[in-house]
C-alpha cells in the first residue's frame, strides 16, 4: 500500500512538474513573441482570450470589424490568452499555404479531428499526408467525377420527388427544412459514390443503419464546446480525463472501423480478382494503392485506407449540403437571380445532365461561385509555424510603436488564422458591395482577385497549396446537379424574416434561427412547383 502511495505521489509530482514546465514555456513564448507589438483588441478573458467573443459573433464578422479598426495584419488572444496572428495579406497567406511542411494544423485541432476521422488525409501532416494525397489523387480526378455525376443527378431527382410530394401534401406550398433534407441527400451520395454503401437516408421507411448512427454520434461529439475536451486537446498528459460521451464515442468508432474494414476487404477482393471498373472513391483508391508501378514503400496501410472512410463522409457530406443550403437561401433573397437561373436551366432538354452539360451553363457557374464566395461552408482554419520564419507582405504594416514592417516575424509554435470567409468578402478586392450576393460580378473578375492563393475560383473557399481540398471537383459538380434539379422544379422563398437567419460554425458554417437557438441548425424555406 505504501509503495502504491509513493508511486501515486511520484506520478502526481511528475505531472505537476510537467504542467508547470508547459505553463512557463507558454508564458516565456508570449513575453518574447515578435507579435507582441502588433495592433489588436484587448483580451476579454485570461482563460479564453477573445475566444468567447468570436464564438458568440457571426462567422468572420468580428474579425472583419477588427481589420477595419486595426488594419489587415493584427493579433488577438486565443485559449489561455495565447497570441494568434491574423492577416488578410494575400502574399503572406500564399507563403503559409504553399509551405505546408512549415505551417501545419495545430496539434489540438489535429487531436480533435482525429477523434472523429482517425488519421485520414484531413489530419495527417508532412510525408504521411503527401503519401496519402498521392495515392488518393486518382479518385478525385475529372474523369472520375464525370463517372459519378449520374449518382449526383439520380439522388437530386429523388429529393425533388420527395419535396414535390411534401409540397402537394401541404396544399401546393410546402415548408421544408432544406438543410436537413440536403444533409440526407448528400449522405446518400457519399455512401454510394464514396464506398458503394447505401445509407438510405432519403428513404423515410428505412431504419437508420449502423454506420449512419455511428457517424452521427462522432460528428456531434466533435462539435461540442466543453472544457474537458479542450484541456485534453491542449495538454496530452490530461487525456486520461473522462467525459460522459467517451463510451458511446468508442462504440461508434468500433462500429465505423468494423464496417469500414468489411468495405475495404470487399473492394480489395474485387480489385484482385477482376479488371473491376467500380467507380466509387474507395474502389478507385484501392486500385491506385494496388497499382503495380507504385513502390511498396509508397503504398498505404489498411489502417490509412480505412481512415479515409470517415474523411469521405465528413468532407463530402457536410460541406456540400451546407453550401447548397446557403445557395438556396441566397436565391430567396434575390428573386431576379433565381428567375434568371431557372430560365437558363430550363433550356436544357433533359432531367439527367452530364457533368459536361452542367459545367457548360455559365449562369449556374456564376451562381455557384458567388454563393461559395459569400457563404463559404468552412469560414476559417488554423495553422501553426513549425519553425521561426518571416512572412513576406504585399503591403508593409505599422505596429503599435509606429515601426513599419516589410514582413511578419513569427516564432516556432505561433498560431495563425487563415481567414477564408473574410478574404472572400474583402472590400479592397471585391469592391464596396463585397458582402452582397451578385453573380454578375463573375462576368468581370477584379484584377486584385488574382492574388488570392486559392485552388479554384479566385477565392479561398477550397484553400490552396498542397493541402487544398482534394474533393473540390466532387463538391462543385454535386452542388450544380442539386441546383439544376431543384431550381428547375421549384420556386423558393424564405419561410421566416431574413433577420431571423444567423450563422454558427462547428466544423462548417450552418444556419440557425435566432428566435429558436435551441432548435438546432435549420433553414426553413417555402417551396412551390414551377408552373409552366
Amino acid at each position: 500500500m505504501a509503495t502504491l502511495m509513493r508511486l501515486a505521489g511520484s506520478l502526481t509530482a511528475t505531472l505537476l512538474a510537467y504542467g508547470l514546465y508547459k505553463v512557463i514555456k507558454l508564458i516565456y513564448g508570449e513575453v518574447t513573441s515578435p507579435l507582441r507589438d502588433l495592433p489588436g483588441p484587448k483580451s476579454s478573458s485570461w482563460i479564453y482570450g477573445n475566444f468567447k467573443e468570436i464564438w458568440e459573433a457571426e462567422n468572420s464578422v468580428l474579425h472583419e470589424k477588427w481589420v477595419q479598426q486595426y488594419g489587415p495584419t493584427l493579433r488577438y488572444k486565443g485559449f489561455l490568452g495565447l497570441t494568434r496572428l491574423y492577416t488578410m495579406d494575400t502574399k503572406a497567406l500564399n507563403h503559409v499555404l504553399m509551405n505546408s511542411y512549415d505551417y501545419q494544423k495545430p496539434a489540438p485541432a489535429r487531436f480533435n479531428l482525429a477523434e472523429i476521422l482517425g488519421d485520414g488525409v484531413l489530419v495527417t501532416e508532412g510525408d504521411k499526408h503527401k503519401q496519402q494525397r498521392k495515392v488518393m489523387n486518382p479518385a478525385f480526378g475529372q474523369a472520375q467525377i464525370r463517372d459519378l455525376t449520374e449518382i449526383f443527378v439520380d439522388k437530386s431527382l429523388q429529393l425533388r420527388d420527395i419535396w414535390a410530394a411534401e409540397s402537394s401534401k401541404q396544399g401546393g406550398t410546402g415548408r421544408i427544412d432544406v438543410l436537413s433534407w440536403l444533409s440526407r441527400m448528400t449522405l446518400d451520395v457519399i455512401g454510394k459514390a464514396g464506398f458503394a454503401y447505401s445509407f438510405e437516408s432519403l428513404n423515410s421507411d428505412a431504419k437508420p443503419n449502423e454506420l449512419s448512427q455511428a457517424f452521427s454520434v462522432l460528428f456531434k461529439a466533435g462539435t461540442k464546446l466543453t472544457m474537458i475536451p479542450m484541456l485534453r486537446a491542449w495538454f496530452p498528459f490530461l487525456r486520461f480525463l473522462p467525459t460522459e460521451h467517451d463510451a458511446e464515442i468508442r462504440q461508434a468508432r468500433d462500429t465505423m472501423s468494423r464496417i469500414g474494414y468489411k468495405l475495404l476487404q470487399e473492394s480489395k477482393a474485387i480489385g484482385e480478382t477482376s479488371s473491376s471498373k467500380a467507380r466509387d472513391l474507395l474502389s478507385v483508391l484501392v486500385r491506385a494503392n494496388m497499382a503495380k508501378d507504385l513502390p511498396e514503400s509508397q503504398r498505404l496501410s489498411d489502417e490509412d485506407v480505412l481512415a479515409q472512410v470517415p474523411t469521405f463522409i465528413v468532407a463530402g457530406h457536410e460541406t456540400t449540403s451546407t453550401g447548397t443550403t446557403w445557395a438556396l437561401y441566397a436565391l430567396t433573397q434575390s428573386p431576379k437571380v433565381q428567375r434568371k437561373l431557372r430560365e437558363e436551366l430550363l433550356t436544357v432538354d433533359t432531367d439527367n445532365p452530364t457533368m459536361d452539360q452542367l459545367n457548360s451553363l455559365p449562369y449556374l457557374d456564376m451562381v455557384v461561385r458567388e454563393s461559395l464566395r459569400v457563404h463559404a461552408p468552412v469560414p476559417s482554419t488554423m495553422r501553426v509555424a513549425m519553425k521561426d520564419d518571416v512572412l513576406p507582405l504585399s503591403k508593409p504594416f505599422t505596429d503599435r510603436k509606429g515601426n513599419v514592417h516589410e514582413g511578419i516575424r513569427v516564432s516556432k509554435g505561433q498560431t495563425l488564422m487563415i481567414p477564408i470567409l473574410a478574404l472572400n468578402r474583402d472590400k479592397s478586392i471585391w469592391g464596396q458591395d463585397a458582402l452582397e450576393f451578385r453573380p454578375e460580378r463573375w462576368e468581370s473578375i477584379p484584377e486584385a482577385a488574382s492574388s488570392i492563393p486559392g485552388i479554384w475560383g479566385n477565392m479561398l473557399t477550397f484553400l490552396g497549396g498542397p493541402r487544398a481540398c482534394i474533393g473540390y471537383r466532387f463538391s462543385l459538380v454535386e452542388m450544380k446537379a442539386l441546383l439544376f434539379t431543384l431550381v428547375r422544379a421549384f420556386e423558393f422563398e424564405l419561410a421566416v424574416p431574413p433577420e431571423e437567419i444567423g450563422k454558427k460554425s462547428s466544423i462548417v458554417q450552418r444556419p440557425i434561427l435566432r428566435s429558436d437557438p435551441e432548435g438546432g441548425n435549420q433553414m426553413p424555406l417555402l417551396i412551390r412547383p414551377v408552373e409552366f
